[in-house]
């Protein structure tokens, strides 16, 4: 599991897999799942509203997911308290690279990006 933080109060921590049952390589399809722990580490309740993701894949070839909240959830996550989901995203290629952010909001109602630094997509033992 790979830990990742930002300047705000919240932690994002992210565990990738590989799933082979659903990837096709001779159609260069290769499929990643993706778990991810977002915790508060604030005083307050924050609320996921938007994510931006930028994967890249081993060619360079770029896709741009944004949208509201993650699986079709708003979470308001408590202080001190965490939310995780799982999700996933196919490539063309073994090994490629995600990063991007969250848009969260306070209670006042103010904006902050919780920005998710880029983190690996593969399939084991391409990397050493």
């Amino acid at each position: 599991m790979k830990k990742i933080s930002s300047e705000q109060p919240i932690d994002i921590n992210v565990n990738t897999q590989y799933l082979e049952e659903h990837s096709h390589p001779e159609k260069d399809q290769f499929t990643f799942g993706y778990t991810i722990t977002i915790t508060n580490k604030g005083n307050q309740p924050v609320k996921l509203l938007n994510r931006h993701w930028i994967i890249t894949d081993a060619n360079n070839e770029v896709q741009e997911v944004q949208g509201e909240g993650v699986v079709g959830e708003q979470p308001l996550i408590a202080a001190g308290k965490s939310y995780q989901y799982s999700s996933g995203a196919v490539l063309k290629t073994e090994i490629g690279s995600m990063e991007g952010s969250y848009q969260m909001q306070n209670l006042d109602g103010s904006l902050f990006d919780a920005d998710i630094p880029v983190f690996s997509l593969h399939k084991p033992g391409i990397l050493h």
